[in-house]
Parts: C-alpha cells; sequence; structure tokens
C-alpha cells in the first residue's frame, strides 16, 4: 500500500508532500499563478512512471543476471483536447543482445504504475 499527504497554505501553489519520511514539494510554474518551487503534478507522475519502470527493469535483469549497467527512462505527457497520452522512451546501456532488450521493453508495458495508468483507478474521495 502506498499514502502520501499534501498539504497547502496560503502560498499559490506551493504544496508540501509527505510520503514515509520522505518531504517533497511541489508547485505550478510562475506563468500559471505558481513560484515554480517544486515540480507540477503532472511532471511528478511522469517521474513516478519513469522511476517504475527504471527500478522494475534493474529488478529484472539483475533476476537474469543480464549485464544492464544503466537505464534510462524519458516520460512525456501530453494533452490534445479530451486525449492524453504519454510517450516513454528507454535507453539500455549494457551488453545486452537484441533478445534481451526486447524482453526489457516488454517487462516495461507491466510495471505497477504502467498498469495502474493503462486500466484506470477506482478514486472515492471522503469529506472529513
Amino acid at each position: 500500500m502506498a499514502h502520501a499527504t499534501a498539504r497547502l497554505g496560503t502560498v499559490n501553489y506551493a504544496v508540501a508532500l509527505t510520503m514515509r519520511h520522505h518531504l517533497l514539494s511541489a508547485d505550478e510554474p510562475i506563468e500559471r499563478g505558481g513560484q515554480d518551487a517544486g515540480p507540477t503534478p503532472s511532471e511528478m507522475l511522469c517521474a513516478a512512471l519513469a522511476a517504475c519502470t527504471a527500478i522494475t527493469l534493474r529488478m529484472y535483469a539483475q533476476r537474469k543476471e543480464w549485464a544492464l549497467r544503466e537505464t534510462q527512462v524519458d516520460v512525456d505527457s501530453r494533452t490534445e483536447g479530451a486525449e492524453r497520452t504519454m510517450l516513454r522512451r528507454l535507453r539500455l546501456e549494457g551488453e545486452l543482445d537484441s533478445e534481451q532488450r526486447a524482453r526489457l521493453a516488454d517487462i516495461a508495458e507491466r510495471t505497477p504504475v504502467t498498469l495502474t495508468l493503462k486500466q484506470g483507478v477506482r478514486i472515492t474521495t471522503v469529506l472529513e
């Protein structure tokens, strides 16, 4: 189970985030009324997908004892009208053959965050 808390006071739109013992900030750019004190929530969503992908690929490569030295994952999110799309680019460094690379690309399609985004998630709101 994952949990996060967001606190927003009177400063537009600087959000203090707490996850376990980790502290992060989120904000909006100056041109949208924020102070640009942190990434936007949409950038954090891209970061969550990128991080989950990199971690999952490392775990898989370690289990297989493959020589994956470095993984770089770039994620771009776009909204055009009602359609939202995400583009994920993988850069895999190491002594990997084409079958291993293809398998890692296939694994990327089934990371926990990937599946959540593709399948959607039911969100329930409770006012306390």
